[in-house]
């Protein structure tokens, strides 16, 4: 059943195999009250009506009362979008970095990451083996994404896609950004965006669906970050169908597992061009894939090297 729900999704799903997938999902759940007029979901259920899901399946998904809008999702990634083009761009980064270096660089986290590498070295050393990926660097994006499986996020992953994909056009989050933040020079970047980010979320959110019924999951119980990762490895959930690994052989990729998890980390970068052979600036290439920032990349690095040094007593698994 996994094998074959991956293949279909990776390969495009037919609108019958989808239809009949999600029906058996999601009409079980319980209707008890809509939490917004159903007029303010509309263009998000048509869509996912016409791209082959049940309508009245969705019609009783988004009517539930733990369905929200949640325009602060879309609002916080423009304002990011939009600064990052500004003439404060460089003390942006600057002021990341510095958080970054405090979060994770400190000699606690430092020590964590490392007590953690010892403790699991069995597993990151069939990790190594099997992708090519060193233990450390694993370990690193670990601690980065969610303080070694302690911060694996506390939003409805529901809420926060269906909200970025309902928001298709700049005017309708426009009045949760503050005027200031646009000009006639960002107007049509903050658009084209908007956009672009509006259906990046309505993939997710498909993906969500996707896998809620592969594992029969209510959709409405994902946890995870901000813009929709769960796990502990911060995973979309479209990559868990493309990168997921049961390292555990239990039957289910399952992010909030450690094997399953560590492995698809090492899968992640391997999928990405990670070679055993690369210098830096192609290491710091392949974890910029995982995280869109180089301010992330450079920490993560920094981190797999601190540990590296630390623990010359027990090399570090390679």
């Amino acid at each position: 059943m996994i094998s074959r729900m991956k293949t279909a999704f990776m390969d495009g799903i037919s609108r019958q195999s989808l239809f009949m997938v999600c029906l058996a999902a999601l009409l079980v759940l319980p209707v008890s009250g809509a939490a917004l007029a159903a007029s303010d979901w509309k263009p998000l259920t048509e869509r996912l009506t016409a791209d082959g899901f049940s309508r009245e399946a969705i019609a009783a998904l988004f009517a539930r009362p733990e369905v929200f809008f949640e325009p602060d999702t879309m609002a916080g990634k423009l304002r990011a979008l939009i600064r990052s083009r500004s003439p404060d761009a460089t003390a942006i980064t600057e002021a990341l970095r510095k958080a970054y270096r405090r979060e994770y660089l400190n000699p606690l986290s430092i020590a964590r990451a490392r007590a953690f590498l010892i403790d699991n070295r069995t597993l990151l050393e069939q990790i190594t083996s099997r992708y090519g990926v060193p233990g450390e660097i694993v370990v690193a994006i670990f601690l980065v994404e969610t303080h070694l499986g302690k911060s694996t996020g506390n939003r409805r992953v529901f809420n926060r896609l269906a909200s970025m994909a309902r928001i298709t056009d700049l005017d309708i989050v426009r009045p949760h950004l503050d005027a200031s933040l646009f000009t006639p020079e960002n107007e049509a970047f903050a658009r084209r965006r908007c956009r672009e980010k509006s259906d990046w979320a309505y993939s997710e959110l498909k993906a969500l669906l996707l896998l809620a019924a592969q594992d029969g999951i209510d959709p409405l119980t994902f946890r995870g970050s901000t813009y929709g990762a769960i796990g502990l490895c911060q995973f979309m959930p479209s990559n868990v169908f493309l990168y997921g690994i049961d390292a555990d052989g239990d039957g289910r990729i399952d992010l909030f597992t450690k094997p399953d998890a560590l492995h698809s980390i090492a899968n992640y970068l391997r999928g990405h061009g990670w070679r055993e052979d690369m210098d830096r600036s192609d290491r710091q290439r392949v974890i910029f894939a995982y995280n869109h920032s180089r301010v992330y990349a450079d920490t993560v690095l920094e981190v797999a090297e601190k540990i590296q040094v630390d623990g010359r007593r027990d090399p570090p698994v390679r």
